[in-house]
């Protein structure tokens, strides 16, 4: 007999399928944003629609030895937690209140996107060395569940 998962758990383990879309050659992360038990949008971390993928043409922050966490003007790809805000917008898609379940802790430059796009809660599973993102998301009262 099988057991069915919980919410929480299920919705996990989409992200971690939907990561492996990813086109990062350091850091796979797939994102999922849900409302009411109902997705609605997903996301990966990878290069703008048409342009060529790392795993194509090579991480500039590899070649340039950027640290995990820092400079990511200098990367060439959108993170999962934008492409699924992105998604939503694209198809007119309301994601206030939703949660956002995440294969990795949000970035700063993410917290704040998903803190002026009304989500309320984030579950994730894997931490990202940006303590500030945390900062950010708990001034703004958004929750924080870590599934390991």
């Amino acid at each position: 007999m099988w057991t069915r998962p919980a919410w929480d758990d299920y919705f996990m383990e989409i992200a971690y399928q939907v990561a492996r879309r990813s086109t990062c050659l350091r850091r796979q992360v797939g994102a999922v944003l849900v409302k009411d038990k109902e997705m609605l949008t997903t996301g990966y971390n990878g290069a703008p629609a048409g342009l060529p993928h790392c795993i194509d043409v090579g991480c500039i922050r590899e070649e340039k030895g950027v640290p995990s966490g820092q400079r990511h003007e200098l990367c060439r790809g959108l993170h999962a937690e934008q492409n699924t805000i992105i998604q939503a917008a694209s198809h007119g898609v309301n994601i206030r209140g939703a949660t956002l379940y995440s294969s990795h802790q949000p970035c700063s430059l993410c917290a704040k996107m998903l803190i002026n796009a009304g989500i309320t809660r984030i579950v994730y599973a894997g931490d990202y060395p940006d303590p500030m993102a945390s900062e950010l998301l708990a001034a703004a009262g958004v929750e924080m569940v870590k599934k390991s």
